[in-house]
């Protein structure tokens, strides 16, 4: 009986030692792991750098929309005025010519 439980307190101290030696992650793991969340972060780095761009465009021809639309209703303004305007007095009569 002594035999026996020596050996199962060997199996057990094996089998925990295993079991702690294989959950340490090598350097080379670690390396890698960190490898492929730099690519992930480098991609999501373009695609910022990507948008940014694309929004700064869009920022740009808004307000050269806005600006040619502002152009475009003093225009209108304008014109409003002139047809708005009290129409002219009718020139004075002419005298016959005899």
């Amino acid at each position: 009986m002594t035999n026996l439980k020596g050996k199962l307190a060997t199996a057990a101290l094996i089998v925990v030692s295993a079991s702690g030696v294989g959950g340490c992650a090598t350097t080379e793991y670690v390396d890698q792991q960190i490898a492929t969340v730099n690519q992930r972060i480098d991609g999501v780095e373009s695609r910022l750098v990507q948008t940014e761009n694309t929004a700064n465009t869009a920022l740009s021809q808004a307000q050269a929309a806005n600006t040619s639309a502002q152009n475009a209703n003093r225009r209108l303004d304008a014109v409003e005025a002139r047809l708005n305007a009290p129409p002219p007095p009718p020139p004075p009569p002419r005298a016959p010519r005899n």
